[in-house]
């Protein structure tokens, strides 16, 4: 099971299905050598999968979380980290998608956090959502399939959304 807790309310939830992991695991193998890394891009990011956060009162673990640097210049030796992030992934399954559209949005909202990005492995979509200077989030865009894209905050890069749905059984089949 993941706890996470929101509003003083304990949320728990299985741990995620194999096309899941995936989606979570491609998205991290894509980001991870361009941003974290500067292997092929300009670097200056830390980048953790399944990040415990404690923002304020709320315990949240995102799919992957990234800080650009210097807001975090080093990954502190702790349990979790307070500093909100600057952009978060949700990969999204039936079971959170609710929550994490819903309750975890807000907390988000709330802490400033710049971008999300809700994958939908099942439909095979990314949305990018970035925060609106009135603390609203704006659509900035939906991809679909196995398309290339460039992405924001990640825009630097192209990359192939295909591959965080590379060898997953489609739901249909």
């Amino acid at each position: 099971m993941v706890a996470e807790v929101v509003n003083g309310d304990l949320h728990l939830h299985p741990r995620p299905s194999l096309p899941h992991s995936a989606a979570a695991t491609a998205l991290s193998e894509e980001l991870g050598p361009p941003f974290k890394r500067g292997k092929g891009g300009p670097g200056g990011w830390i980048l953790l999968y399944e990040p415990e956060l404690h923002l304020g009162a709320d315990v949240l673990v995102p799919d992957l979380a990234g800080w650009r640097q210097p807001r975090m210049e080093e990954i502190p030796n702790t349990a979790f980290s307070t500093v909100p992030p600057d952009w978060i992934a949700e990969v999204l399954s039936p079971g959170t998608e609710r929550f994490d559209r819903g309750q975890k949005l807000g907390v988000y909202a709330r802490e400033k956090v710049p971008w999300v990005w809700l994958v939908n492995p099942s439909q095979r979509t990314l949305e990018i959502l970035q925060l609106g200077a009135d603390g609203q989030w704006i659509l900035r865009g939906t991809h679909l399939d196995d398309v290339r894209i460039r992405a924001q905050p990640f825009d630097a890069i192209e990359f192939d959304l295909g591959a965080l749905w590379a060898n997953v059984q489609s739901s249909s089949g």
